[in-house]
């Protein structure tokens, strides 16, 4: 879990770091907000198209080998999007780079399924996805750091973009050597420790067999969709609000980019405990909808009161904080359903396709914004419908059935 982890934070840090880069790529290239919505989020067009094969790939052939092809496919991509000079070339960079990550995400989860048993897994994805907010942490300094930077005639954005690509490339090739693909191959456990998680996954693999259904019937399977709706909503919510974040902060308070660009580690440095709370709580409790389902409302009643009423820094730091601290809450509790009410194959399709289609999330919840900025001069409408897209989320992950066990 730990390199895991470490892994989660290099990809997060390299496909949201354009939101810092953006506070002097904006004005340097002339990109209006539209423009910069629009280019952040059709990343997500590429990594739609390839997160339910990738998620396959996972299961059918290889973790550790489609892990490290993804983070050097990534990690050069994103090194690469330093060095552009137009918009088409803004767009076609994005678009790249959610090719080379789409396998990433889906695959760990699957890869985690593989691990963890059923009752253990809401807190594995929650300490997994606790990357998040800890990404925006460990790149909040650095960012600043660099962004004024001036090296070799290339502004400090582009120094940005190009240096924190790299880690990717270096952990992909560690990948093929440190991940094993199962339990059974895990030469750091001891055999004792490899026989019994081997048959614990088994036993629950058997108790599911009854239940298993053709990979076609996982795409008219009604709780599925419910979670496609439900990631959807928290992806708009999470990459609208961190993508725009260091822009919006930037406006309210004034600031310089490098402080602009610290400030926005708080709410991440809230939203970590918060996430392995609920993560904890709900394997604790065997309840998964209404802990994917709160934290994702107050989200959005948190980014309604911003939306209302101007506000100084520290109360819209506070208010952002909340919203980010739900957001990321939910993710454990809400991966942890797919493979509970469904076979083995079946949940890797269908975390496939929830990744896939909510996802298309990331690229409403940034889009939206910047176009209520170019239009109105005020990222209040933007936020209104990020707002509206968590509460939906809450709503939509209640309206999933799962089993009562006997």
């Amino acid at each position: 879990m730990p390199f895991l982890f470490l892994l989660y934070v290099v990809a997060y840090i390299d496909r949201t770091n354009i939101s810092f880069a953006g506070l002097r790529m904006t004005q340097e290239l002339g990109f209006s907000d539209a423009v910069f919505g629009f280019g952040s989020g059709v990343f997500f067009f590429g990594y739609t198209l390839l997160a339910i094969p990738g998620a396959m790939l996972v299961e059918r052939w290889s973790a550790r080998k489609t892990m490290a092809a993804t983070m050097i496919a990534w990690g050069l991509v994103a090194s690469a999007t330093g060095f552009i000079a137009t918009r088409h070339e803004f767009y076609s960079m994005r678009f790249l780079l959610g090719i080379a990550e789409a396998a990433f995400f889906p695959g760990v989860i699957t890869y985690l399924s593989h691990w963890y048993r059923q009752g253990d897994r809401a807190k594995a994805v929650a300490l997994f996805m606790a990357a998040i907010p800890v990404s925006r942490v460990i790149a909040a300094p650095i960012s600043a750091a660099l962004i004024d930077a001036n090296w070799l005639g290339l502004s400090g954005w582009r120094w940005l973009l190009i240096v924190e690509g790299g880690p990717a490339l270096v952990l992909g090739i560690v990948s093929l050597v440190y991940l094993t693909d199962r339990p059974r191959d895990a030469r750091w456990l001891s055999s004792e420790q490899r026989d019994w998680l081997t048959r614990e996954l088994q036993r629950e693999a058997t108790d599911k067999q009854a239940a298993r259904m053709p990979l076609s019937a996982v795409f008219r399977h009604r709780d599925v969709w419910f979670l496609c709706l439900a990631y959807f909503g928290g992806t708009t919510g999470e990459y609208g609000l961190s993508l725009w974040l260091p822009k919006i902060l930037q406006r309210v308070g004034g600031l310089t980019a490098a402080t602009t660009a610290l400030l926005t580690a708080i709410p991440s440095m809230i939203a970590v405990p918060a996430m392995l709370i609920v993560g904890w709580r709900s394997d604790h409790l065997g309840e998964r909808r209404w802990h994917a389902a709160v934290p994702r409302m107050i989200a959005g009643i948190a980014l309604t009161f911003f939306a209302i009423r101007s506000l100084n820094v520290a109360i819209a730091l506070a208010l952002f904080s909340v919203a980010t601290a739900g957001i990321t809450a939910g993710y454990g509790p809400l991966w942890a359903i797919p493979s509970t009410i469904l076979g083995s194959s079946a949940a890797a399709a269908s975390i496939g396709l929830i990744n896939a289609a909510g996802n298309i999330g990331g690229f409403a919840g940034p889009s939206v914004i910047g176009w209520f900025s170019t239009r109105t001069g005020e990222y209040a409408g933007g936020l209104w419908s990020v707002a509206a897209a968590l509460i939906g989320s809450g709503i939509f992950a209640l309206l999933v059935k799962i089993p009562i066990k006997r």
